[in-house]
């Protein structure tokens, strides 16, 4: 991936904010599968660069064509988007796997037809903590956006290895979540002892003095799983195979824009989050973050597996799941 000396970003996005920015209502697809409206979700963050890029420069408007009403709506975390996509408030959009993962383990009807961002999920510690490196974390607390999300899974899943379990499964090491805008908050307040969190935060809690305990290349499927997915549902394929395909192509020109002019791609999303949370961008933590993300379409379905199994493992879900049926790249450009 080309990486340019990118300009700036913000750390605080609130969750008011973000579950209040964005509109659209859910398509009314009739038995021809013809659709009036399509409703695009996705997070006003890093790994999310690819919606913004593909809002800004108009590909889905472009790909859908001019009977298609296209719209957005921006979510503070997966459980949200996920509700969104079931109840057909929103067609498609980028989520993190974790919360794909634990709805189609439950029965949602929801496919992933592309990946959108892979890595920038990192674990760091308050300098209140005490917490040097992963030997000082048991009996402490540790936060994430939500229980068996990506990023739980995947510190849970590092931490296991090392023989280290979470107060949920009979360990000592204590979870709590919330919103990542507020880890500094709760770090200051003593109140939560490490983190595992996505870009920018990493950034922003560092910069603000905490220490990395595992970066993004150390913590289970670091680079090599979907840290964000494209996905849509099983029914509107059925149903509407040129619209899903047109969805994915907008999605693809996105993510190509952003290796192919990283600079460019940098300052529509500087803007872009700026729209929606009304904060000024740092050059540094934006520098920092995005070097911990890269963007593409691949998805490893193997790498998919894995993490399922050990989130059920880790007994975020009750029974073990087989993927094989949640994952449709046919719509990819080959």
């Amino acid at each position: 991936m080309r990486k340019g000396l990118l300009f700036a970003l913000i750390s605080i996005l609130l969750v008011g904010v973000l579950a209040a920015c964005g509109t659209g209502e859910s398509s009314n697809t009739s038995g021809s599968g013809s659709t009036e409206e399509v409703v695009i979700g996705y997070f006003p963050n890093i790994d999310h660069v690819p919606a913004m890029i593909s809002r800004e420069k108009g590909y889905y408007e472009e790909a859908l064509g001019e009977n298609v009403k296209v719209t957005y709506k921006t979510f503070p975390d997966g459980a949200a988007f996920m509700t969104a996509l079931k109840t057909g408030e929103i067609q498609a959009g980028l989520v993190g796997p974790g919360p794909v993962m634990n709805n189609y383990a439950n029965g949602a009807d929801v496919k992933i037809i592309a990946g959108a961002s892979s890595g920038g999920t990192v674990v760091v510690a308050s300098a209140k903590s005490g917490v040097q490196s992963v030997e000082d974390v048991s009996g402490k607390t540790f936060i994430t956006p939500g229980v068996g999300c990506t990023h739980d899974v995947q510190m849970e899943t590092f931490l296991k290895d090392l023989g280290i379990t979470s107060a949920r499964i009979g360990g000592t090491l204590k979870h709590v979540t919330g919103n990542p805008a507020q880890y500094g908050a709760m770090f200051e307040s003593g109140k939560v002892d490490l983190a595992a969190v996505p870009e920018p935060w990493a950034s922003q809690l560092v910069n603000d003095g905490a220490k990395i305990i595992v970066d993004t290349d150390e913590i289970s499927y670091g680079t090599t799983l979907p840290n964000t997915v494209l996905v849509t549902s099983g029914k509107l394929i059925e149903e509407n195979k040129e619209l899903v395909a047109n969805i994915v192509k907008a999605h693809e020109q996105g993510v190509n824009f952003i290796n192919e002019n990283p600079e460019e791609a940098r300052d529509i999303a500087i803007k872009a989050i700026k729209d929606i949370t009304d904060q000024e961008l740092d050059p540094a933590i934006v520098d920092s973050a995005w070097e911990r993300v890269t963007y593409t379409t691949e998805v490893n379905a193997d790498v998919v597996q894995e993490f399922a199994n050990s989130s059920y493992e880790l007994k975020f879900l009750k029974e073990k799941p087989e993927f094989g049926d949640l994952i449709d790249t046919s719509f990819l450009m080959k």
